[in-house]
């Protein structure tokens, strides 16, 4: 057996999969369609920011695409002003250049796991399963340093103060009442990831076995 063979562990014959092709489609399936997910995210808000003062009964809306920015970001950056906070556009620059090559690269991570039939497989579907926790800290991340640089001449920087926004729930930040959201791309991924995480167990039960007897008959 080559080095080659034992990375992409052993093949199934066409009279095992035959007898159990649920058995090894499954997997298929769900590293197929997690990486469907995650190219569908894209196009869809991460996160959902929902601002109400008495200035804005009707609210204020900002919805964080992993690239972009969309909704009252006009009207939020005259508030930052006023408050301290530092522009929008200065916030993740290099994760949201690089944000959608990423998750495509995660997706095309997903579909090269499928050749794989050995704990190598792990190191393709990983990166998948980790993206949610990645967005979720630097996000959060990002929200302190807002919060925690804010600039000393700004009309209402003292009267604020420093602030950590929770990236998810309910908050109150001097007179406005925020509300953070998931947004549909944020659990697109989510779901992303946890079917990658089903899909190696299904993966490991199918495919284990014949590792195993691999091993053996050597």
């Amino acid at each position: 057996m080559t080095l080659l063979d034992r990375i992409l562990g052993p093949r199934v014959s066409r009279e095992e999969m035959q007898e159990h092709a649920g058995r090894y489609r499954l997997p298929t399936a769900l590293f197929g369609g997690s990486a469907l997910l995650l190219v569908l995210s894209i196009f869809l808000p991460y996160w959902v920011l929902t601002l109400k003062a008495p200035q804005f009964p009707d609210g204020l809306t900002i919805q964080a695409f992993v690239n972009r920015l969309e909704g009252d970001v006009v009207e939020l950056e005259g508030l930052n002003h006023y408050v301290g906070l530092g522009s929008f556009d200065d916030g993740a620059v290099f994760e949201r250049s690089i944000a959608i090559g990423a998750i495509i690269v995660l997706a095309g991570l997903l579909a090269a796991a499928l050749l794989f039939h050995s704990r190598w497989v792990v190191l393709f579907t990983m990166p998948a399963i980790l993206f949610p926790v990645g967005f979720v800290a630097d996000l959060q991340w990002w929200l302190w340093r807002y919060g925690h640089n804010l600039d000393s001449s700004a009309p209402f920087a003292k009267a604020v103060g420093e602030f950590t926004p929770p990236i998810f729930g309910p908050a109150e930040i001097a007179q406005f009442d925020t509300l953070a959201l998931p947004g549909p791309g944020f659990l697109l991924a989510l779901l992303a990831a946890v079917m990658t995480g089903v899909g190696l167990w299904f993966h490991r039960k199918a495919y284990k076995p014949l590792v195993d007897e691999l091993a053996g008959a050597e």
